[in-house]
């Protein structure tokens, strides 16, 4: 389980962004900074930037140029000592692109995630045998091994555990388009009970499932996005192509997406509808 901590990648922004905070209020720049500490400016950029990892004593060294008091240093030493933790993700990181391990670790210690995906279940929702068809899908493509695709169904099988059966669990609001309901991931035995397992899951407090009808007015054209909530963080949102990701950070775009999930919640049927129209799909599948 995610440790009481939180997410080491989490600790990481924040550490970064609580020194920038501190470098801007007392107007330094980053090159003025980066003098002073004798440092090269790129080193300063990348601590904020979160892509390098600050020594203890380079914490102190910044805290002492900015004057953060005894306090803000005890807790900026303890961002840094959480931040150093290891994330459960990082089992995986050899099979699994460095964005997306980014991503688990964001996703560990979200508070609400917003997900719109109009082509399959998503993977927190997924059953075993259609992640493994889901990931075998782009083998090909993305040449990934045998011993690939094992790890990272493994991989998506512990994110579930860690996610949506965790003691203090993120709310979780899914929108499906119809057509990933019918789209075919495998034999029909392995919808049916993709559609089953969906249902199953649906009943759980903390999960919203509502499925966008192929008749309705579809208000946004749009791939597929995860929105992730903080309790002390900016939003992000996570965006997936076929051979790379991205984060979107910037929170008038950010805005943007949650307009767009507005939108097409508002188009979707409600939870109970939906749950209607899923159990008619696995119904289908069972022919």
């Amino acid at each position: 389980m995610p440790s009481q901590q939180g997410s080491p990648t989490v600790r990481r922004l924040r550490l970064g962004q609580e020194l920038r905070l501190l470098r801007e209020r007392r107007k330094y720049t980053g090159a003025k900074a980066a003098r002073e500490l004798g440092w090269s400016a790129s080193k300063v950029s990348r601590i904020e930037a979160a892509k390098t990892m600050p020594s203890a004593e380079d914490i102190k060294s910044m805290a002492k140029l900015y004057r953060a008091d005894g306090d803000k240093l005890d807790e900026l030493v303890g961002l840094l000592r959480d931040a150093e933790q290891r994330g459960w993700w990082e089992d995986y990181e050899d099979t699994l692109p460095e964005e997306y391990t980014r991503f688990l670790g964001l996703e560990a210690e979200a508070i609400h995630q917003r997900n719109w995906e109009p082509q399959a279940v998503p993977g927190l929702l997924q059953t075993e045998d259609y992640a493994r068809e889901v990931i075998l899908a782009t083998r090909g493509i993305a040449r990934i091994t045998h011993s690939g695709v094992r790890s990272r169904v493994e991989a998506r099988l512990d994110r579930q555990q860690r996610v949506l059966h965790r003691p203090d669990p993120c709310r979780m609001s899914v929108i499906l388009d119809e057509a990933a309901l019918m789209r075919r991931f495998g034999e029909p035995s392995v919808m049916r009970e993709q559609m089953e397992h969906l249902l199953e899951v649906s009943l759980l407090s903390h999960v919203g499932v509502q499925v966008l009808p192929l008749d309705s007015l579809h208000p946004v054209n749009t791939g597929a996005f995860i929105h992730l909530k903080f309790a002390e963080f900016d939003d992000v949102v996570y965006l997936e192509q076929l051979y790379s990701a991205h984060f979107v950070e910037d929170l008038e775009r950010v805005a943007g997406y949650e307009t767009a999930f507005d939108h097409m919640r508002s188009e979707a049927l409600d939870e109970d509808e939906s749950r209607v129209l899923i159990q008619r799909k696995a119904m289908l599948w069972r022919r």
